[in-house]
């Protein structure tokens, strides 16, 4: 059975100073978000924090200031996500544009190398013959891996985000604004944030050295990357993370992204010139992770490193069909996990527990973190998805995707505490985390994590909630309001995409796509075009509805044309 959804408003008003140019629709959805002017509804560069309470960050230019000037060796060593591997990318375009001639890049497969910096990925770069490994996007758990490399003579600088163990690596220097004791404002900012925000500090400590002797690289030619990874990784979108975001969509939109993601962008067909953050999230995005979860995410960094808009477009087509073969695979595994949940009764009238392990043989590594983030939004349930990290293994690889009020990591924390020797490892965020343990050892985790969840769950986190921006006015529904919800993010996590409900007549209904409903629903005398995407399964409505929806330019249709995109339909 699914949880019923609560459809609840938000709190609104339209107080602050601003300027005749925003609509008072705005002002409100600002508002309600806690943004009372425009510098904090729409962050500029100019606002961006300054990197010098960011910790580590003198060790970690003092090493690559180093080896840029003695021509040592440096490799980028990415992460088989979207956010790994922009911050790989980011990497490698910013050391060369500071001036490092000998930079190449890593990135560990899933399959044969397992997470991160692993000792097997630490003897397959022997190789490439390194003087400094630069981690990005992870490094802060990869203890094995990083004393692997140091016994080989290599120096480590770890650039990551995620949350730190009781103890950390033995890297030469470490950059997360997660460390203890770190005194940079955000801690939001994603690996690619990280990583940019390290090359920032490595340009002034260069320039202090006196090495450019014409104009300075231009680090913001990397923020269109930055825009990627941050919305792709689901980090919350705070004013220096939507100040990143809305910079870097300005270059794409104004034609100045590089060859990859304008490649992505067109097989993803999208209009380069409105891109949303809801585009990356929901389509650029998935096209890069799409090569890490089911091939290499070598593939995707080569997208992202070419200058050549022709190897560009090609190695774009190619994501695209591994893209479509994730779908598939996605949902095959998606559809056996919930035929899986029925069996037990928890799809069928019986009672949800507070936190859900799921567990096939078959299923593929790489799509399970996508599996629980389904499954997760079904049950309003912390879920853990694990499958074997390679054919036949005795170890699984768990993804677990949280719901607000339960932070997943520190779940699991409380776990492994409890019960020493459990989990293998582990790491992550308040709403997403990684980790590993033995076969023969789920069942007993899977009831650790239950009692944990049922202990920290209440019942008013338990319920799916439905938030609203409250009723539109009949004059707010217009192509110049749509337009302006488009344009007035970037919107995302913790500064969330505006939608509103409000009772309609339903005037007409059918089925597209088999399973998408597209409606025709009367509201004070208009008529209102609207889809619901997957809606179309089970009885039509009829009558009258009470909807929560997003008001969107309807771009197919051309012209004022205007359409509500709904979200949650219940009866009036």
């Amino acid at each position: 059975m699914k949880p019923v959804a609560q459809l609840r408003r938000r709190i609104t008003g339209d107080a602050g100073a601003w300027p005749e140019h925003v609509l008072p629709l705005l002002r409100r959805l600002y508002a309600a978000r806690g943004a009372l002017d425009v510098e904090q509804a729409q962050p500029r560069l100019a606002q961006l924090l300054p990197p010098d309470s960011l910790s580590g960050l003198d060790a970690a230019t003092t090493l690559l200031a180093a080896a840029i000037a003695d021509d040592r060796h440096i490799v980028v060593v990415g992460d088989f996500d979207c956010d790994g591997a922009t911050a790989c990318a980011v990497g490698v375009r910013g050391l060369r544009l500071l001036g490092a001639r000998r930079v190449s890049h890593a990135v560990p497969n899933r399959i044969v190398h397992g997470y991160g910096l692993s000792p097997a990925l630490v003897e397959e770069l022997a190789a490439l013959e390194p003087d400094l490994l630069v981690t990005v996007d992870h490094g802060i758990a990869c203890h094995a891996g990083i004393t692997a490399a140091k016994a080989r003579g290599w120096q480590v600088l770890v650039t990551d985000h995620h949350l730190p163990g009781d103890t950390l690596p033995p890297a030469d220097a470490i950059v997360d604004p997660n460390l203890p004791g770190d005194a940079f404002p955000s801690k939001a900012l994603a690996g690619v944030g990280v990583m940019f925000y390290v090359l920032l500090a490595l340009r002034r400590r260069l320039r202090e050295q006196g090495v450019f002797a014409g104009p300075e690289p231009d680090l913001a030619t990397l923020l269109d990357l930055v825009a990627v990874g941050t919305v792709a990784d689901l980090v919350a979108l705070d004013a220096n993370n939507r100040a990143l975001v809305a910079a870097g969509l300005r270059r794409i939109r104004g034609g100045q992204g590089c060859a990859g993601l304008s490649a992505l962008i067109e097989v993803a067909q999208r209009d380069q010139r409105r891109l949303t953050a809801a585009d990356i999230g929901f389509a650029i995005g998935p096209r890069l992770n799409a090569a890490g979860r089911l091939e290499d995410m070598t593939l995707g960094i080569e997208c992202l490193l070419t200058d050549d808009i022709h190897q560009a477009r090609d190695i774009a087509a190619t994501l695209n069909e591994i893209n479509g073969e994730r779908r598939a695979v996605q949902q095959q595994m998606t559809d056996e996990a919930e035929a899986a949940l029925a069996r037990v009764s928890l799809l069928d009238g019986g009672a949800i527990p507070a936190a859900v392990c799921l567990f096939d043989a078959a299923w593929h590594p790489g799509v399970i973190g996508l599996v629980a983030s389904k499954i997760k939004e079904r049950l309003h349930r912390p879920v853990i998805a694990f499958a074997p990290g390679e054919p036949g293994g005795s170890l699984l690889r768990g993804s677990a995707r949280s719901i607000p009020g339960f932070h997943i990591r520190d779940a699991l924390a409380e776990v492994a505490a409890r019960h020493p020797g459990l989990i293998d490892r582990f790491g992550g965020h308040a709403m997403a985390a990684g980790m590993s343990l033995q076969i023969e050892a789920f069942a007993d985790f899977q009831q650790a994590f239950q009692g944990c969840a049922a202990n920290r769950l209440t019942a008013e986190l338990l319920q799916a909630d439905v938030l609203s921006d409250g009723e539109l006015l009949t004059e707010e529904f217009c192509r110049p309001s749509a337009e302006a919800l488009r344009d007035g993010g970037p919107w995302g996590q913790g500064f969330p995409e505006p939608q509103f409900d409000g009772e309609f007549d339903v005037l007409a209904t059918r089925v597209v796509g088999g399973r998408h409903l597209k409606l025709e629903l009367g509201h004070a005398g208009l008529r209102l075009n609207a889809i619901h995407f997957g809606g179309g399964e089970g009885e039509a409505p009829a009558g009258r509805v009470r909807i929560a929806y997003r008001l969107e330019p309807d771009d197919y249709r051309g012209g004022d044309a205007i359409q509500l995109v709904v979200t949650h339909r219940e009866p009036a």
